[in-house]
């Protein structure tokens, strides 16, 4: 059986704790799109970690981490974060790397970083991680599988018109110094001696996992409103974080897909630019910052302050809707208590109209949001483990969502560790 685990929101949604909890009763992680742009916040009993690259399932001894074609593959990274949770007393991992992803470049960080400069104000609020020069190049056709690493006339001849064609722009559009082959070609080199040890054929790999009854678990990155088709565009990552797009970023069939858990926040929150119509500020939102997620709500990769916000119903029920989800996990319940009231967004005012249906984002930056507003419940709700014995106000906010949503909340997380969730 496979499932995935994906975000409903701007990513930021808890998917990391829900990937972790749910790989204990997995026997295969698969990271299916995406790169170390962005990062899992995970706590389990070998402390609290962010992953970047990582299938959050690499804490369970007896699962398979994999990187599927999908991913934007950063070889340096996932190397260091390997080491990183080793060192921590993590076990080994067993890895395997899809031979048709394709390899981050350094020249692809540059060029990221090149970009933002350049746009100055108008800039895209990137990670700064090369995942959009990293993506035009693959669809461009002039990206690495890994698969090339293992031929090196070829890399090399394909190299020299890689850099003929980038150095045009460093010379001439952002004035920095120029690509070299001989460097580029030590560097990838490195990146073949470090990933040779775990390459493999992931798609036939999954094939004959999933006839042999082994459970998959696909894990996305950022959230739906996020995907650069279905989302906030151009406010957007460069990859799809749909679950629909795990059957192309892994390698399997669209019908194996039986269960489609969607993470969506208690509340909102935002890294980056774009279209956040509940979005809040000043000390109201430094306050809900300083008490989200397990630590702050802070950026896992960039550290950066995540923007704020209520719940928002229009979005979080559109963000279900296109992920396909079959059931939701709502996250980061237990930071709410404090409140004495909780606004939550139910529709969208555009031009003196009120929709409850996400729009495009030519509407949406015309959007106001329209707000019904509950009671709190005032207490700390950590540690509950029966729903049934939560605050009669935090049942009637969970079954208000839930209502909004049109979808099953089968799962509510009232703490960051992989068992402060309670099952309904």
């Amino acid at each position: 059986m496979v499932s995935a685990v994906v975000g409903a929101n701007w990513g930021d949604e808890g998917k990391g704790k829900i990937t972790d909890m749910l790989s204990e009763e997995s026997d295969i992680i698969v990271r299916f799109q995406g790169g170390s742009n962005a990062g899992h916040t995970i706590v389990n009993d070998y402390g609290k970690f962010a992953l970047h690259i990582l299938p959050s399932g690499v804490f369970c001894d007896h699962t398979v981490s994999v990187i599927g074609n999908g991913v934007a593959l950063n070889i340096p990274d996932l190397f260091e974060e390997i080491q990183g949770i080793v060192d921590r007393g993590v076990p080994m991992p067993e890895i395997r790397v899809s031979d048709r992803a394709q390899i981050v470049m350094p020249y692809h960080i540059l060029f990221d970083q090149y970009e933002e400069e350049r746009l100055g104000g108008r800039s895209f609020g990137s990670t700064k991680s090369g995942i959009a020069p990293f993506y035009s190049d693959k669809y461009a056709k002039t990206g690495i599988q890994v698969s090339e690493l293992f031929d090196e006339d070829s890399l090399r001849e394909k190299m020299e018109g890689i850099c003929e064609k980038k150095n045009v722009m460093l010379e001439h559009l952002y004035h920095k110094p120029l690509l070299k082959v001989d460097e580029l070609m030590e560097t990838l080199a490195e990146y073949r001696q470090k990933v040779e040890p775990h390459v493999c054929d992931v798609s036939a790999f999954l094939y004959e996992a999933n006839r042999q009854g082994k459970r998959i678990l696909l894990e996305g990155q950022l959230g739906s409103l996020k995907d650069p088709d279905h989302g906030i565009y151009p406010m957007v990552t460069s990859s799809s974080t749909l679950a629909g797009y795990g059957a192309i970023g892994a390698g399997i069939p669209p019908y194996e897909i039986k269960r489609i858990v969607t993470v969506v926040k208690a509340y909102s929150s935002a890294v980056g630019a774009g279209e956040f119509v509940s979005e809040i500020f000043g000390e109201e939102a430094d306050e809900l910052r300083r008490r989200g997620g397990d630590g702050g709500e802070y950026g896992a990769t960039t550290g950066r302050p995540r923007r704020m916000g209520w719940f928002d119903a229009v979005a979080s029920r559109y963000g279900c809707r296109i992920q396909g989800a079959t059931e939701v996990a709502l996250t980061v319940l237990d930071v709410l208590g404090y409140l004495d009231e909780l606004p939550v967004c139910v529709g969208y005012e555009i031009d003196g109209k009120i929709t409850k249906d996400f729009p495009s984002t030519r509407e949406l930056k015309k959007a106001k949001p329209v707000y019904e507003v509950l009671p709190g419940w005032k207490s700390e709700i950590r540690g509950i483990t029966e729903y049934g014995e939560l605050p009669e106000n935090c049942r009637k906010y969970i079954e208000f969502i839930e209502r909004e949503l049109e979808m099953p909340v089968k799962m509510v997380s009232n703490g960051p560790g992989r068992h402060e969730i309670i099952h309904r």
